[in-house]
């Protein structure tokens, strides 16, 4: 729809000199994300991608490289899912006249930024940074503008640097863009000024197309004929404000969207988005009238019940449902709306439908009342179960679960699924100004200190919306803050909350401060292993965490830690994104994990030797069948934090959700804490494959092959070079009434395995998982 009212507009003004046409492929892949650019292929990440393979080579190209002039982006050919010659666009490019610098020493690697200015209205700036001969300055001008990207060069300066890179045109703020656009052109040329309006334009920043066609409008009054031009334009900025709602309402921010939604301009928006805006402010309205109703039925149903024993415990948990009941849980109570007036179920029955549906959701609820009361109050005991750091309590707690119908495993799995995070009302370490924003502290390992990490909950946030997560890696020199400010943004002075991506997504951010202080390299180790999960476990029992979408990353020295973090547990990630990261030491052993959790690196063209170092990892993920991965790399630019990529980052992060069930997996592990792989605990490594960090590398060690795959029998099989291993079982893996069989090591176990509440509860309270959580534990070293 936006092609097409782009096309028809650009029609309408065809009297403007017309910009340069560009042609590209569209790529799309298995995993959903479509890729555009110039297409090529390459046999290894060590090739220039700029020069033709030469006469005679016989390698095999099965990386795909689309370029669209900001960056590269690599991908395995086995994971193209289709790909077709884009539609020719009409591209507008704008040219700043500087005193680019063509002589002098050229860039080849660019070091770590020490500070870079703002670009002033000429379109200049000093970037500074550190060299192996100590810190630079090179003053760079923007030369080229494009709707998508734009191009900044080294200029002629008492020293000269030949350098060409680009960065997003969406990252220059709209003020000074224009400043700087404005400065380029001459101000009383309406064809011009019109360039600035076709390349806002192009960028599908409708809005700011707008405000430029208006002032030009009211400059150049003669051109009142395309006053059409600047309505399509507002219907256009009416429609992204629609799409923004929607997505709001889709993460969750209701009040948000319903705020947006009765603010809404209506000033040169078309009819038919506004019948659209007040449909969507209907469905609104009909869900509050639902609630309403729901909290009427609820107090005549309570009303007529009389049951001096029960009525007690119904009272309590109506009393909870109606101060909790909302547009993101409502659906609990559908059954008990959609038969409340069913003439065959009396009042009892209905109330227990509302009680149980609360409990364990609407697909489970119930019209006995024995049972709705009993998951009510097994509902308490779980949550205190799984808080509680006594094992004297908890044995008390389990006991008296094991007594009621409601403390079953099948009820347990359920009421875990549905309730509050088990500390959603534990007060943080600190709690800031900034809405949803904590310091929060998590046990650390034995003899050591406690662990800290910042948490940013998105707006809106409610313990009965499940959240997908990021947990982000400071790197040496920055901190755990800054992670959080570069995911969820800076924060409004005036409303106390932020205005990021992960704000407008609907993401929880988790900032571990992982490393010790002036770290400057990632030791491989089980304690900064421990910080990273530790903090995450911690996170699951205070907020309400969506752990099938929890995503992994880092920056630097903190995206080294996350690659190989991502590797060694691969079942705990939905994705793992390194950013300028580097391969070293177990990321380059444990490739093969890679199979089993999807990988996305962001990385500079000129980052010192990542890409040699790097290329040997890259071309395993990228050369063989079964690797999701993906590997962008700006042009011209060296070890920086990116922020470019952060809306691809979100689209590739929406298309993806942790598989926690494979039927069969293949890892491998070197070091004794990396030894939880999906449903399957392994111990007691042999000495032919154990490398600590500080023993690394032992040249006649390799990795342990750890398999396990789900059988048709009804059975689970495991081969494992460790000496122990524990396998840990679902409905999702097997079927409970009927005889299991565990095979390891040419024996048979399971015989008899049950259900069992405790397992669960044990599980719940370190997995910290409550979406799926284990039901029973077969130990192979029991017989």
């Amino acid at each position: 729809m936006k092609r097409l009212t782009y096309s028809i507009l650009a029609l309408g003004i065809a009297w403007f000199s017309l910009p340069g046409i560009a042609s590209a492929t569209i790529v799309e892949l298995k995993n959903g994300m479509r890729l555009e650019g110039s297409v090529g292929l390459i046999a290894s990440m060590s090739d220039d991608p700029l020069k033709t393979p030469t006469a005679g080579a016989v390698d095999l190209q099965l990386i795909l490289l689309v370029d669209n002039d900001l960056k590269r982006t690599f991908v395995s050919k086995y994971q193209v899912q289709d790909s077709q010659e884009a539609a020719p666009m009409s591209v507008e490019r704008i040219k700043i006249n500087q005193r680019v610098s063509d002589s002098g020493r050229n860039v080849h690697a660019v070091g770590e930024s020490i500070r870079i200015s703002p670009f002033d209205e000429f379109g200049r700036r000093i970037y500074s940074m550190q060299t192996a001969q100590g810190p630079i300055d090179v003053i760079q001008g923007i030369t080229e503008i494009t709707p998508d990207w734009t191009r900044v060069q080294g200029l002629m300066a008492e020293r000269k640097y030949v350098w060409d890179m680009r960065i997003k045109t969406s990252t220059i703020p709209r003020d000074k863009l224009s400043a700087i656009l404005m400065r380029r052109i001459d101000p009383k040329n309406a064809s011009q000024r019109l360039q600035i309006v076709r390349l806002y334009l192009q960028a599908n920043r409708y809005r700011d197309a707008a405000v430029e066609l208006q002032s030009l409008l009211k400059d150049f009054p003669e051109l009142k004929e395309h006053k059409k031009h600047l309505d399509e334009l507002w219907q256009l900025s009416a429609n992204n404000l629609i799409d923004e709602v929607e997505l709001r309402k889709e993460t969750g921010q209701h009040n948000l969207a319903y705020g947006m939604l009765n603010k809404f301009p209506s000033d040169n928006v078309a009819s038919s988005t506004l019948l659209k805006v007040s449909s969507m402010l209907t469905d609104y309205q009909t869900a509050y009238e639902r609630r309403d109703k729901m909290f009427a039925l609820l107090k005549q149903h309570r009303e007529e019940f009389n049951d001096p024993v029960k009525k007690p415990q119904v009272d309590a948990a109506i009393d909870e449902i109606e101060k909790e009941l909302n547009i993101n849980n409502m659906d609990r109570l559908g059954p008990y709306l959609r038969l409340s007036d069913d003439p065959k179920l009396n009042g009892e029955e209905k109330l227990s439908l509302a009680i149980s549906g609360w409990i364990l959701g609407p697909n489970d609820a119930t019209e006995n009342m024995a049972v709705a009361l009993s998951v009510f109050e097994s509902r308490d005991l779980v949550s205190e179960y799984i808080s509680n750091k006594l094992d004297v309590d908890r044995r008390g707690i389990l006991e008296k679960l094991q007594g009621m119908e409601g403390g079953a495993p099948a009820y347990v799995a359920k009421i875990m699924q549905f309730m509050k995070p088990p500390l959603w009302n534990a007060e943080p370490e600190t709690a800031s100004e900034i809405r949803g924003y904590y310091l929060m502290r998590a046990k650390g390992v034995p003899g050591h200190s406690d662990f800290f990490y910042y948490v940013q909950l998105p707006e809106g946030y409610d313990p009965y919306r499940k959240y997908p997560t990021i947990v982000t890696l400071h790197g040496a020199g920055t901190t755990a803050e800054q992670q959080i400010d570069w995911w969820a943004g800076s924060h409004s002075e005036k409303a106390k909350i932020r205005l990021g991506q992960a704000a407008r997504n609907g993401y929880i951010v988790i900032a571990p401060m992982w490393a010790e202080e002036h770290q400057y390299e990632y030791n491989y180790s089980a304690f900064e292993h421990a910080s990273v999960l530790f903090s995450l476990r911690d996170a699951m029992r205070h907020f309400s965490i969506d752990s099938d979408r929890v995503f992994l990353s880092g920056h630097s020295m903190g995206g080294d830690a996350a690659w190989d973090i991502g590797l060694a547990h691969p079942d705990l990630w939905a994705g793992v994104i390194p950013i300028v990261a580097k391969a070293d030491k177990y990321v380059a052993r444990y490739w093969e994990n890679a199979r089993t959790v999807p990988l996305y690196f962001v990385c500079g063209e000129l980052d010192g030797n990542k890409r040699e170092v790097n290329a040997r990892d890259f071309d395993r993920y990228l050369t063989k069948p079964r690797f999701d991965t993906t590997v962008v790399e700006y042009r011209g630019r060296g070890h920086e934090h990116f922020q470019d990529e952060i809306q691809d980052l979100f689209t590739w992060m929406g298309l993806h959700k942790r598989q926690f069930f494979p039927k069969e997996f293949e890892v491998v592990s070197m070091r004794p804490w990396d030894n939880f792989f999906f449903w399957l605990e392994v111990s007691d490594f042999p000495e032919r494959s154990l490398v600590l960090p500080s023993n690394y590398p032992e040249p006649k060690k390799a990795p342990v092959t750890i398999r396990s795959k789900v059988l048709d029998t009804n059975g689970i099989y495991i081969d494992s070079g460790t000496g122990k291993a524990n396998v840990y079982l679902t409905p999702d893996l097997v079927n409970f009434d009927e005889r299991i069989t565990i095979t390891y090591k040419g024996r048979n176990y399971g015989n008899g395995v049950e259900p069992s509440t405790e397992v669960m509860l044990e599980d719940g309270r370190t997995r910290a998982d409550r979406l799926h959580p284990f039901w029973a534990k077969v130990d192979t070293n029991d017989r």
